[in-house]
């Protein structure tokens, strides 16, 4: 599956309703982390922190399904990128991204904002 087109990126597997896709991806590393009030996600005690490569083709339709099946009760991002491409997913919104746009990554850093994530969640911009 090692190839540069193929996306790498992360996904925490709380912000799931449906975690059925984390079976379509492949997950290289996990992290478990302690939820502190700076999650600020109290309701859930830990974030199962999972890195994930995803087959260029199939990106997005994973991006789409990760959409779908985000918790609709709070607000999560996951995002994952190549070396041209960067999907920075929302609930039932997904933003590709030209990753040498920085317009592009402002779109997706006032939506996140809007939705009332914390300015230092919304770090995912090389531009930042």
């Amino acid at each position: 599956m090692k190839n540069q087109n193929n996306f790498k990126g992360a996904i925490i597997k709380e912000s799931l309703a449906n975690q059925v896709v984390l079976k379509k991806v492949r997950i290289t590393k996990t992290d478990i982390l302690p939820v502190t009030e700076n999650h600020k996600t109290p309701w859930v005690k830990q974030w199962t922190f999972h890195y994930i490569e995803v087959y260029e083709d199939k990106a997005e339709s994973i991006a789409s399904e990760i959409s779908k099946n985000m918790d609709s009760k709070h607000v999560w991002y996951a995002d994952f990128r190549n070396y041209k491409i960067h999907y920075v997913i929302y609930y039932n919104c997904v933003f590709k991204i030209d990753v040498n746009k920085k317009e592009d990554y402002q779109k997706a850093i006032d939506y996140g904002s809007k939705l009332g994530l914390p300015d230092y969640q919304l770090d995912f911009s090389p531009h930042h």
